[in-house]
């Protein structure tokens, strides 16, 4: 008899707010420990981008900030900030199409996000909404120092994926999608194995480490639910690991620039 496979989701209570500084590792072991959450090999860890972010200290005050004439260019057409403008500039390496109220940029790490992830929403206490925060410096080495951390501690070897929201050219809403991830292959390669009729797939990738991302921001949520970490259990992967740089679309494959 074939056992149906199983996926559990379970947001880790109690993490407490962080800031600049703050030792991320220890803050989500402490967690993990408090929820008596006994850490398995290929559980998969989900961070929210603005924990990390945060404890980054990625934070720009817009107070301080002096737009360029080309902020100021782009600011009139996207009624915008001039000064939130140059931040997600400086964030970009190219802005592909804009609107009132958007600007869809390549981010310096390679994301193809709206204003480069530049975001002023939950950022903290900041009542004339002066502060902005950028996304994760390397979000894979990053990850995998939280594996490191969190592998030794617990005696085991999970995977580690930072997520954010994005979304897509095609289709509206956001879905969640991994910034970052270590220990587990972010894409897989299913080309050549069988369907249920026995043909070939031909051009079958999947992506695994933003299917987990995606599933994790249904128990993390997306306004004041307050659960930034996740833990997924029931996933297994045999494959080796891969960055989730990889899930990345070259330009010269990418039919929507």
């Amino acid at each position: 008899m074939h056992t149906a496979p199983t996926i559990t989701l379970t947001a880790v209570p109690d993490v407490p707010q962080v800031r600049p500084g703050h030792d991320l590792a220890l803050i989500l072991i402490d967690a993990i420990k408090r929820a008596d959450i006994g850490l398995r090999r290929q559980d998969v860890l989900v961070i929210a981008q603005k924990v990390v972010s945060k404890a980054q200290d990625r934070f720009v005050d817009l107070n301080e900030v002096t737009p360029s004439p080309r902020a100021h260019a782009f600011a009139k057409e996207v009624e915008k900030d001039p000064r939130l403008v140059e931040v997600i500039l400086s964030e970009s390496t190219a802005v592909l199409r804009h609107r009132p109220g958007l600007m869809i940029c390549v981010h310096r790490n390679g994301f193809v996000m709206a204003n480069a992830g530049v975001d002023q929403s939950n950022v903290g206490e900041d009542s004339d909404n002066r502060r902005v925060l950028l996304l994760p410096t390397d979000p894979d080495a990053t990850c995998g120092q939280l594996k490191a951390v969190v592998d030794e501690r617990f005696n085991t070897d999970v995977g580690v994926i930072i997520n954010d929201s994005s979304g897509r050219p095609w289709r509206i809403g956001v879905v969640g999608i991994a910034l970052g991830a270590a220990g587990l292959p972010s894409i897989r390669d299913l080309c050549g194995q069988q369907d249920l009729f026995g043909r070939p797939l031909m051009v079958t990738w999947s992506a695994l480490a933003d299917q987990l991302a995606s599933a994790a921001s249904l128990v993390m949520g997306e306004g004041d639910e307050g659960n930034p970490l996740v833990l997924i259990r029931g996933v297994t992967w045999s494959e080796p690991e891969v960055p989730a740089a990889a899930i990345l679309r070259v330009k010269e494959q990418d039919l929507f620039r």
